[in-house]
């Protein structure tokens, strides 16, 4: 934190009985995790099913931390210094839309079904090519992790890009009025949650929220045109609206030309009736959405062409998300961190496209499938799609892993995948027992699941770090 908050200032909006400190008392910084206090901290003590960050009240005050946020639960024993409120979950954000009120940095809002964290990635490093950026860190994308985002930002920040993801309704609503976005940034509109919301229109209402407390006058929404939900909404949010897409032809930019490889794709973009060529250094057309987006928020902000387009080839993927990796045996592609059909669909399509270490040895494409998670009523028929999907993309080997793994399975199999080169695994445990003998190398691999499959087990396992 650079801007100066008081522990006065704390305790006036978040409402809250200040006990044994200083109103004056300044500030350094405001932190959830207890390894982070340092001296002027202010800990906030969240309680969650598996912790309590009142058990760590005590310890963080004798760190050096100047106070605690603290729910009326908690006996204040030894007179500790506590700002003490009924909710501290609600006081975090109401601290974090304290400090954002101090900055007029400009900021961008990303959020989406799929492709939140790479698009906002890229867009990042299209903005970083002119701006100093304050960026959502990893998938800090909800109400702790955006208000220890907004919490990061200086003075020296000329433009931040948040993320934010839900999973209930009012969860973008109470991250926007934290945010502040100026412009607000929508992928698409997936199955993520649907078991929770019940129909894919309930999901585009929620993430709609995004929108709210945007100035009509100067706010913009960017959005994926291909995407029907949104398209059909498109000129009904009452904001400058622009669109990016593929497919549809009425988009305000649209990709032509499209070539890809197994080290990305190019196509061409008309901006202001000029013809550009961009590159993606990262395989998966789903990535080419994510340029287009970039492109207008670069535009938005008076970026050159030439700069969006080196800002755009800057683009690597993080984490869990389609990291490629080359052993001596096999090739890894890593995509574990979520799954819907959409980015199953994407991820196949990265292993049709990726090219084996040595391409003049014979090789197989393997897909590695875990179950996709909160589909409800909807997941037999999801899991069967993916299974057609292998078959599409030109799988040569399906490996299904948890309980879903038989309807992926039957869905390969409706399409002519042979029952030969299907296997079927009720966890990882079981799979770890034959999966080596099952792959050949030069084999390429894909291990794509929902987050909470934990695949990247499999991974390890195969690039022998388990």
């Amino acid at each position: 934190m650079e801007k100066i908050l008081t522990l006065g200032q704390i305790a006036e909006t978040c409402g809250a009985r200040l006990e044994n400190c200083s109103f004056d008392k300044i500030v350094s910084d405001v932190v959830t995790d207890s390894r982070k206090v340092s001296e002027g901290s202010v800990f906030v003590a969240l309680k969650g099913e598996r912790f309590d960050g009142h058990s760590f009240v005590q310890t963080v005050l004798q760190q050096g931390a100047v106070c605690c946020v603290v729910d009326s639960s908690f006996e204040n024993a030894n007179n500790c210094a506590v700002l003490v409120v009924e909710d501290t979950f609600k006081a975090l954000r109401e601290i974090a839309e304290l400090y954002r009120s101090l900055f007029e940095v400009p900021s961008v809002a990303i959020t989406g079904s799929v492709g939140k964290t790479s698009t906002k990635d890229m867009i990042a490093c299209v903005l970083e090519n002119k701006f100093k950026v304050l960026k959502t860190q990893g998938n800090f994308n909800n109400e702790i992790g955006l208000p220890l985002t907004v919490f990061g930002m200086e003075k020296s920040h000329e433009i931040a890009v948040f993320e934010m993801g839900m999973s209930d309704f009012g969860e973008i609503s109470r991250l926007t009025a934290i945010a502040k976005p100026h412009t607000a940034v929508l992928t698409n509109i997936g199955m993520s949650h649907i078991e929770h919301f019940g129909s894919q229109e309930n999901i585009r209402k929620a993430k709609l929220e995004i929108i709210e407390g945007m100035n009509p006058d100067t706010g913009c929404v960017i959005l994926n045109g291909d995407d029907s939900l949104l398209w059909e909404v498109s000129e009904k949010l009452g904001f400058e609206t622009l669109s990016y897409g593929i497919e549809n032809r009425e988009c305000d930019i649209v990709a032509e030309n499209i070539k890809k490889d197994s080290e990305g794709s190019s196509f061409d973009v008309k901006v202001d009736g000029e013809k550009y060529s961009v590159r993606v250094n990262t395989p998966g057309g789903h990535h080419i959405y994510n340029a287009l987006a970039a492109v207008l928020t670069g535009i938005r902000y008076g970026m050159s062409m030439k700069s969006i387009i080196e800002g755009i080839g800057n683009f690597v993927p993080q984490g869990l998300r389609q990291n490629i990796e080359v052993l001596d045996e096999y090739i890894i592609i890593r995509d574990c961190y979520n799954a819907s059909p959409t980015s199953m669909k994407s991820g196949l399509e990265v292993l049709s496209v990726t090219a084996p270490k040595n391409p003049d040895k014979p090789y197989r494409k393997v897909a590695v499938l875990g179950d996709m998670l909160e589909l409800g009523e909807y997941s037999e028929t999801a899991h069967k799609s993916v299974g057609g999907m292998v078959c599409d993309y030109g799988a040569d080997l399906l490996v299904a892993v948890g309980p879903n793994a038989e309807n992926i399975a039957k869905g390969a199999a409706e399409k002519g995948f042979s029952s030969e080169y299907i296997k079927t695994f009720r966890d990882n445990a079981s799979a770890k027992e034959e999966l080596l003998e099952l792959l050949h190398n030069n084999d390429v691999i894909l291990f794509k699941a929902s987050r909470g499959m934990k695949l990247e087990e499999l991974a390890d396992f195969v690039a022998k770090k388990d």
